[in-house]
């Protein structure tokens, strides 16, 4: 498998996380996603990914982009360790709190829309975050074992860490969600999550590495 990626992109961490725990070995090309202008726009990565976005991942003779689709493919063909509960009602919940980050915070405050927001982004961003985080820290009161649905890492784990590192990224007081932050701090202590980390990856710039 080949996996486009940007370091720092939440999108693919929750991708890097899945190969990790699944122990799918791959190969990275980095796609920088500021540099000459954004390497996601070049006509090289557009044949790869007509949404000019990362991750995406060449696997089994197929290309897929769209972090959720990717890792619902994974799912699918490596079942073991599962990412989705068998209990119908706790997969319900996990694809909830997945859509909930992916859906509803993520997309609003990604690098397209900050750029477009110019001075008031961090503001911009701190709020969409803040938002939905009041909403998932209550969600998570009625959900969370040890991680987000049970004491099963799921699906749902692996959106809530890349999201609280953007919060973090984005100096939003966390506060108010001591679930949320209970939760992502026992996912990193995981191998899975370590591994995936932007700060250890292929093109993780030297200054922000571990």
């Amino acid at each position: 498998p080949i996996l486009y990626s940007y370091f720092r992109s939440s999108c693919s961490w929750r991708v890097r996380i899945a190969l990790a725990l699944k122990g799918i070995a791959y190969d990275v090309v980095p796609v920088n996603l500021l540099k000459d202008g954004g390497q996601q726009f070049s006509a090289e990565f557009k044949a790869v990914n007509p949404m000019q976005q990362v991750p995406a991942l060449k696997i089994d003779g197929i290309t897929l982009s769209q972090s959720l689709a990717i890792i619902h493919y994974l799912e699918d063909t490596c079942p073991n360790p599962r990412l989705l509960p068998q209990d119908v009602k706790k997969r319900a919940q996990v694809r909830m709190i997945a859509d909930h980050i992916v859906s509803g915070i993520q997309p609003l405050q990604n690098l397209s829309i900050l750029k477009q927001m110019g001075e008031k982004k961090m503001e911009w961003a701190q709020n969409c975050i803040a938002s939905g985080f009041q909403a998932l820290e209550q969600t998570l009161q009625h959900t969370a074992g040890r991680y987000c649905v049970g004491d099963e890492v799921s699906m749902a784990d692996l959106c809530l860490v890349p999201q609280v590192f953007n919060a973090e990224r984005f100096k939003v007081d966390m506060g108010p969600y001591p679930t949320i932050t209970r939760i992502n701090k026992a996912l990193l202590e995981l191998e899975a999550f370590k591994v995936s980390h932007p700060s250890l990856q292929p093109d993780t710039p030297a200054e922000l590495r571990a």
